[in-house]
């Protein structure tokens, strides 16, 4: 149901619609730029955004990075219309054969802890929680958003 589906990288004329994406799956907070995070993975060597087109449209993305020493997963978006057909699996593994080729061997991933229906999606691939303590501070000296 998703052979119709091309996954490349992000093109200038995706940004707008990508915008549109997470905010229509709710991946956008009010403190986060999403067009300064595109703008950042797209100016590294270390990051790519990849999406998902059907018919010229953006129905998906995924945006994958490494520090060095492990991989990390942000943005997995499927339009809200388009969930449950295999497309979020698709670009999952799009990201880890990316992750793969640029030396990695682990990836990671942050889920907000009400997101249940998210976590279960990942788990049904394989992805397991590991018990960490996150620790963040803003560098301009706000208050750590909720």
């Amino acid at each position: 149901m998703t052979d119709d589906i091309a996954i490349r990288p992000i093109t200038d004329a995706d940004i707008e619609p990508v915008v549109a994406l997470w905010e229509a799956c709710g991946l956008t907070r009010p403190w986060n730029d999403p067009r300064d995070d595109i703008a950042r993975a797209r100016g590294s060597m270390e990051a790519v955004i990849m999406v998902a087109e059907r018919d010229n449209a953006v129905i998906g993305t995924v945006m994958v990075g490494h520090d060095g020493h492990r991989a990390w997963m942000y943005y997995v978006a499927v339009s809200p219309g388009l969930q449950g057909i295999g497309l979020g699996r698709r670009l999952v593994k799009a990201a880890e054969i990316w992750a793969a080729a640029t030396g990695m061997q682990k990836m990671h991933l942050l889920i907000r802890p009400e997101n249940g229906k998210v976590r279960g999606f990942y788990e049904s691939i394989g992805y397991a929680e590991q018990p960490r303590v996150m620790m963040a501070k803003w560098l301009d000296g706000r208050p750590l958003d909720p």
